[in-house]
């Protein structure tokens, strides 16, 4: 699937509004709103959250932000979509690595969020390839109101527990390196 760069936020907006209210339906069970498409085989994991500071030294840029993530897995494959508001203006034009994290978030400790989750890691393949096929890679840039968003999809489910999406200081290199860990969201399943 391949989106034009000129309106990814208009299409953020419409893959996010369409997997929230897949999220209702699966939560609740209640009638599918037109559009929405939930399927008993889908699994929807949300975080919205107060971005957790991991480098008090490090960055001032997400004091403040909050974050939403909304992981849909069907099947064999997750959609992961990323949005973060209030990150100081000051960061505009930047670019930030973020991940899922094999580990939780836990303010003030980057190293508690443990390493990228990795499915060949998890199947117990060595040594494990390290791609946006293998890992959940969710960089972004900030825009001037200071918001950003980020979209993925990878052909695995990663395995319930307490992990985090981590944001980095550096865009994600081709070795899934993106330097210091600068703050996390929560996501637990």
């Amino acid at each position: 699937m391949v989106f034009v760069r000129t309106d990814l936020e208009g299409v953020m907006a419409a893959i996010l509004r369409r997997t929230l209210a897949a999220s209702i339906v699966l939560l609740t069970g209640a009638a599918a709103p037109v559009g929405a498409a939930a399927s008993p085989n889908s699994k929807v994991v949300t975080a919205h959250d107060g971005l957790r500071d991991l480098e008090p030294d490090l960055s001032g840029a997400f004091d403040r932000a909050h974050g939403l993530a909304v992981l849909v897995s069907r099947g064999e494959s997750t959609s992961a979509i990323l949005r973060v508001r209030g990150i100081e203006r000051s960061a505009a034009g930047r670019s930030f690595g973020a991940h899922l994290h094999s580990g939780p978030c836990v303010a003030g400790d980057g190293a508690a969020a443990g390493p990228h989750y990795n499915t060949d890691t998890v199947a117990g393949k060595v040594p494990p390839r390290v791609n946006r096929s293998t890992e959940v890679w969710l960089d972004f840039t900030v825009g001037p109101s200071g918001a950003a968003n980020a979209m993925a999809v990878v052909p695995f489910t990663p395995l319930p527990g307490n992990r985090s999406i981590v944001i980095h200081e550096k865009p994600t290199d081709h070795h899934g390196a993106a330097g210091a860990r600068l703050a996390c969201l929560p996501l637990s399943w």
